[in-house]
């Protein structure tokens, strides 16, 4: 989870508001101070701080909640709105293909960003091109070709040219028109008149959709005069923060930023090139105070490479046609969805909950297991998993490299999810309704 330990104090000043006898003035100082607490050791700056629990004190004392409404909820829904507030305002961002400028200094994280980003367009269906336009740094356009390679989209360089607008017109016209152009800047230790001499020169041939600023999270406060500085130099249309899963200045990063004056559009959330998210304030704030994320959960449906084969394989499972081939494609979803810990942050109560990182260490582990051994097994029987016997089950462990133990395992879980779904879908007020769901060739609600 993203600022987890600020996550963690916030969502232990709602427990201590439910658990309270009343709101009144004594409970309005300790929250306030617990929130004071929190945001400080997330480096956000002390007088936003200081102003944000002013305005819950007296918003709490002033105003009256909804007709239907209690006052506790009243009270959660004040510090939601005014944490919200803090982050500023949502930016809509375009995803039709486009011309994108990357700027930033050196070290933020700009080069696996560009990738990140490709990686992120590819998802909707966009055809990409990564432009390498750092003529300074060495080895930088070796190491964005790699980039390149990995994500698996067009790259264009001219190492002979020294000038970085003549290689970004240049590529112009390599890349068709319906490609995203990703435009990799080169970076500086400090925001010089040489970098943004340069930067105006790119802008100039390049003529992008959006001017995006590369910063690393762990900047804090000083991330936000960083933005300004390039927003005042060369019109910025967003941020972009990187390292924000492991920073514990990612609070300070985020408020500095949002008061900037270019908003932040992208947040990257680990080290994966498939990290990187929209930044949606208003759901960012509800995964931070433990009440899920629901509509990024289902972008994050969408973007499985093969959607029709998920709900296919739901389909089965509630039906009781449910294969080892169904299971497999299941824990193909699940492997392209993230990791558990950062998917159970999506769900509402989850980002609150006490989950054991451990166990869910070990059910990850287990699952890519019976990955391998999924692969091992012929198509003959992951249609008829009752055909697995005897000298079947150590054959699959030989190919698989497995023990035989795990192979029974495997089918002792299929067997359990099987006949569990089978017991929910028996219920006929439920079966009904699947079945109606299912002839109009939709997945279950």
């Amino acid at each position: 989870m993203v600022l987890d330990a600020l996550g963690k104090s916030l969502r232990g000043v709602l427990q201590k508001i439910a658990r309270g006898s009343t709101v009144d003035a004594a409970l309005l100082d300790e929250v306030s101070r617990d929130i004071q607490r929190a945001l400080l050791q997330a480096d956000v700056n002390v007088q936003l701080a200081i102003e944000l629990t002013q305005r819950v004190r007296t918003r709490a004392r002033d105003e009256k909640p909804p007709a239907g409404a209690n006052v506790r909820d009243f009270l959660v829904r004040i510090i939601y709105e005014e944490i919200r507030r803090i982050l500023g305002k949502d930016r809509v961002f375009d995803l039709k293909p486009r011309k994108i400028l990357l700027a930033g200094l050196f070290g933020q994280g700009k080069t696996t960003t560009a990738g990140k980003l490709a990686r992120f367009y590819q998802k909707k269906g966009i055809r990409v091109g990564l432009v390498a336009a750092d003529v300074h740094r060495p080895a930088a356009i070796d190491q964005l070709e790699q980039v390149a390679k990995k994500v698996g989209c067009e790259f264009y360089a001219n190492r002979a040219e020294k000038r970085a607008e003549v290689i970004v017109a240049e590529a112009l016209k390599a890349f068709p028109p319906h490609f995203t152009v990703l435009v990799d800047t080169a970076g500086r230790s400090g925001i010089d008149p040489e970098l943004i001499a340069e930067l105006k020169r790119v802008r100039a041939a390049l003529t992008p959709d959006e001017v995006l600023l590369v910063l690393d999270a762990a900047m804090g406060q000083s991330a936000g005069r960083s933005a300004k500085a390039f927003h005042d130099a060369v019109g910025l249309t967003g941020v972009i923060l990187t390292k924000l899963d492991g920073s514990a200045k990612g609070g300070g990063a985020l408020s500095a930023v949002a008061t900037s004056g270019a908003p932040i559009v992208f947040i990257g959330v680990g080290e994966h090139m498939d990290d990187i998210e929209r930044f949606d304030p208003t759901r960012f704030v509800s995964r931070l105070l433990g009440m899920g994320d629901i509509q990024t959960l289902l972008e994050r449906f969408d973007e499985l490479a093969d959607k029709e084969e998920a709900e296919k394989a739901a389909e089965h499972l509630m039906t009781g046609r449910f294969t080892l081939k169904d299971m497999r494609t299941q824990i193909d979803s699940l492997g392209q969805m993230g990791s558990f810990s950062k998917l159970l942050s999506l769900f509402p109560g989850f980002g609150g909950a006490k989950i054991d990182e451990g166990q869910l260490g070990a059910t990850q582990e287990r699952l890519k297991r019976f990955r391998s051994i999924l692969d091992s097994i012929n198509p003959e029987e992951l249609e008829n998993p009752h055909l697995i016997k005897g000298d079947r089950i150590h054959r699959i462990a030989r190919g698989s490299g497995q023990k035989p133990q795990e192979v029974r395992a495997l089918l002792k879980y299929y067997d359990t999810t099987r006949k569990a779904a089978h017991g929910i879908a028996s219920n006929r007020r439920l079966r009904r309704q699947l079945e109606r769901q299912f002839s109009a060739g939709g997945p279950p609600a």
